[in-house]
């Protein structure tokens, strides 16, 4: 990893000290969606996850170990596999990220007490004692319903290594590799979903150039394999939006596509992240703050489109894949935290950069397949925070939860009229809209007001009403603690048909997701 709806009847459930504020009454909006033209399903695993060996998002985040007075299930916090269940996590990324390309998968196998204490070098300078490893990540994937996506080292660690990490892993054969991992504890093999063929290659993976990098993704991807049987998918290290120079979309992902070999995928990572080593606070920021960070997290719809547009080039019939297997927001870390352990607070405004981003997403089917954001627990937009025994849903969570009936969903294009949100010299959408037909048949639209201030009155051209539910809190930066853990969550909201259409009353700074009816 990087070093757019309710009339008079409107019911609406907030937290008793919620005040919604205005600014010369309603925007009215109209969105108009047109289902005459599906597109590709939304890939479920664009809800995704990354789990790196960083700060608490290993330790004392997923694992305490068995013995831990924690509540938890063979060593995982009997807590967040709760959490992750809910919301159907269908992808899980890991080891990294930087610390893959560091990382010997020899470290992590075999009895606990005998593996190696290794030093976490990108991330704080930390002792790691290896205590999770291949299997705990693969049974802890397993227990949670996610597909595993494994990165291998291809910076420190030659071919052969990575080959006979898959084989540990995906083998059913009686063979030295597939025993020493029955010896482990694990009889069948995993199914091994996904493979990175390394991180970041043009930066903390080995700082090569674009042409380099496609000839080590052509190298490694020879040689790793997986029963064939398993359809285990192959991605290719790709380029970043946030720096230029090596990692830039335009030449990475060209080098990648005309010299990587036989490519089925390609990764690409993008940061809302400022420049620069001041990136604001997680917390008590002002709306110049609030807006350039929305803005950033929009920035994600172009650089998909150019990165996709390259890839048109040499894959006009779509076959390779895009995932963005690293993406959110970046701030400074919460002051008093440990240096390197990237833990920050999330807030109602980086609910709107995941639902912001989860609509880009939406709009290009065609090509995004897969995300991962970054990251699951205690590091970056976290999911989920922890501290000792206490744990907490982050507004990102909750996002996640209410847009669980777009996984699988085929999506229309939602055309949105109304007025911009301008602060600070960013301008965009006051409203952003994504609009699909999930499997039980039924029409959800997603509706963001980036508006901290003023709600916005939706009409739509759809027949019916909507109700679903809403994340929204008084302040721009309203977020949960442990000691308030349910300051923040999703609540019940509806709409009422007027003229025959669906009709909404969108508050300020708000995130709905409804069914219409």
């Amino acid at each position: 990893m990087l070093k757019h709806i309710f009339g008079a009847a409107l019911i609406l459930a907030l937290p008793a000290s919620s005040a919604i504020a205005q600014n010369d009454g309603p925007a009215q909006v109209s969105v108009t969606v047109d289902t005459s033209k599906p597109g590709p399903v939304i890939d479920r695993h664009i809800y995704g996850q990354f789990a790196e060996h960083l700060g608490t998002g290993i330790y004392g985040g997923i694992w305490v170990g068995e013995n831990s007075p924690i509540p938890n299930i063979r060593g995982y916090r009997t807590d967040v596999v709760e959490a992750l269940k809910k919301i159907h996590v269908p992808v899980i990324r890991w080891p990294g990220g930087c610390f893959a390309d560091l990382y010997n998968w020899r470290d992590g196998i075999g009895p606990r007490d005998k593996r190696p204490v290794r030093i976490n070098v990108h991330w704080g300078g930390v002792t790691d004692d290896n205590a999770f490893g291949t299997n705990e990540f693969m049974n802890f994937a397993e227990l949670v319903g996610a597909d595993p996506y494994v990165s291998i080292n291809v910076g420190s660690l030659p071919p052969y290594d990575a080959a006979q990490w898959v084989e540990y892993m995906t083998s059913n054969e009686n063979a030295s590799l597939a025993n020493e991992r029955r010896a482990n504890g694990r009889d069948k093999p995993w199914n091994l979903k996904y493979l990175g063929i390394g991180n970041e290659t043009w930066g903390c993976g080995g700082n090569m150039t674009p042409e380099y990098a496609a000839s080590i993704n052509a190298r490694y991807s020879s040689f790793v394999n997986a029963p064939a049987a398993m359809g285990m998918i192959k991605v290719a290290s790709g380029a970043t939006g946030n720096v230029g120079g090596r990692g830039d979309p335009q030449a990475f992902t060209e080098a990648m596509m005309k010299d990587g070999g036989r490519l089925q995928a390609l990764s690409f990572h993008y940061y809302a992240m400022p420049m620069g080593r001041d990136r604001g606070p997680a917390t008590g920021f002002g709306e110049d703050l609030w807006a350039r960070e929305l803005d950033l997290a929009r920035e994600m719809e172009p650089l998909v489109s150019k990165v996709s547009a390259t890839m048109d080039k040499y894959d006009p019939e779509k076959k390779v894949a895009l995932y963005v297997d690293e993406w959110g927001s970046w701030y400074n870390q919460e002051p008093g935290t440990h240096p390197g352990f990237l833990y920050q607070q999330n807030s109602l405004r980086d609910a709107e950069v995941a639902a912001l981003t989860l609509d880009i997403f939406h709009r290009h089917t065609d090509r995004v397949k897969l995300a991962a954001i970054a990251q699951m627990i205690n590091v970056l937009q976290a999911m989920i925070l922890t501290d000792g025994p206490k744990m907490l849903l982050t507004p990102t969570y909750h996002v996640f939860d209410m847009y669980q009936p777009f996984m699988e969903a085929t999506p229309y294009p939602a055309n949105v009229s109304g007025p911009n949100y301008s602060q600070g010299g960013h301008t965009m959408p006051m409203v952003d809209v994504s609009a699909a037909r999930g499997k039980d048949g039924k029409l959800y639209l997603a509706l963001v007001n980036t508006d901290p201030h003023r709600s916005a009155h939706v009409v739509t051209n759809l027949n019916g009403t909507g109700r679903g539910t809403i994340l929204t809190g008084p302040a721009m930066d309203t977020h949960n603690t442990f000691d308030a853990p349910n300051t923040i969550h999703p609540v019940a909201f509806s709409g009422k048909s007027a003229g025959g259409k669906a009709v909404f009353d969108l508050p300020a700074k708000s995130i709905a997701v409804v069914a219409i009816k």
